[in-house]
């Protein structure tokens, strides 16, 4: 699995690399299907910007769905300060604590990108004497750009507007001991696993028994990324998400997550079950979570009334919506448990 696993780990980087929030995904979501075509599979695009590809398997009337999505937190221009730096909001649930100093890309619409740094207002601690007390919102907070600027209407000059997007440095790196460290590994490491899949199922041409479809979905973070575009005779979706690694639960970077139940309720007992079989008898190691604060694309697509059984799994993350943490032994056990349950 070495191959693979290195596979996934580069593609992974060079997604990563590809900023990609809610609400702009294109970019994204036209490399994964470049990715999918090269290895001889034939992915659409939806209405909606989602990926999604007829992988191999006889038997239609009973399919199964691996869905993982590509877009990640962000922000959008909310509003050109007087001074000419930029109020924003967030998209999904990037968190202000989180994203305090981070460099960011700001998309223009017409005029290009321009650069700058998520920062509480007034931000030296040498000039603000309430710095420590102040708690981290987005009304207290702003981008201050990488640009002359000292107005509102410096800034309108450069083409920046409500509604441009974004994008934070998701520093993504390697350590020599197998570690992966990045932002928005939710839901990017995930989408390279399933692409990793596809490449083992290609080059190893294996005969799947009923039809396997991935879908890679662009409004998850949002949710409502796994509401459409279910093909017909899938009976079984399950969401290649990240597993979360936190206190009170088994999880840890090295292995992977098979959640149990989540904030809207339990993962389907059958799937569940299948995917803790297929674990034990390959000696892949997982652990059994429930996940308090987490909702999933397998949820979304039963919200919108698809009668189909569900699950989720992933690698174990830590920190998630921050700077997130997996590492290889994780990824190569979620893609050892796709392999043996999807025979």
């Amino acid at each position: 699995m070495k191959k693979y696993v290195d596979y996934i780990t580069d593609i992974t980087c060079q997604l990563l690399a590809i900023d990609s929030p809610t609400g702009y995904t294109r970019n994204a979501a036209e490399f994964i299907m470049e990715e999918y075509k090269k290895m001889g599979y034939n992915p659409k695009m939806t209405v909606k910007g989602c990926v999604l590809v007829d992988i191999a398997g006889k038997n239609k009337d009973n399919g199964i769905v691996l869905a993982a999505h590509t877009d990640t937190l962000g922000a959008m221009v909310s509003e050109i300060k007087s001074n000419g730096n930029l109020k924003v909001t967030p998209l999904g649930g990037m968190n202000p604590n989180n994203a305090e100093a981070e460099n960011c890309r700001i998309i223009t619409r017409f005029d290009g990108t321009y650069e700058g740094t998520f920062q509480l207002n007034n931000a030296s601690i040498h000039v603000n004497a309430d710095y420590n007390d102040t708690k981290r919102k987005y009304v207290d907070m702003e981008v201050v750009l990488d640009e002359v600027v000292s107005s509102k209407e410096d800034t309108e000059k450069l083409g920046i507007m409500v509604g441009d997007i974004v994008c934070f440095d998701p520093r993504t790196t390697i350590t020599e001991k197998g570690y992966i460290k990045s932002r928005f590994l939710d839901d990017k490491l995930s989408v390279g696993i399933l692409l990793g899949y596809a490449k083992f199922l290609k080059e190893n041409n294996v005969e799947l028994e009923n039809r396997q479809y991935h879908y890679i979905t662009v409004y998850e973070e949002v949710g409502h990324g796994g509401a459409a575009s279910i093909p017909q005779g899938v009976t079984e979706m399950i969401s290649v998400d990240m597993g979360c690694v936190g206190e009170g639960l088994s999880c840890d970077e090295h292995m992977v997550s098979i959640c149990v139940k989540d904030s809207r309720g339990p993962y389907n007992y059958d799937v569940v079950t299948g995917l803790v079989k297929a674990a034990k008898d390959n000696n892949i190691n997982f652990a059994l979570d429930v996940y308090p604060f987490y909702g999933s694309d397998v949820d979304t697509a039963l919200e919108a009334g698809y009668d189909i059984r569900h699950g989720l799994i992933g690698a174990g993350v830590y920190a998630s919506h921050g700077y997130e943490r997996s590492h290889k032994d994780g990824v190569e056990n979620t893609l050892k448990l796709l392999v043996a349950y999807c025979k």
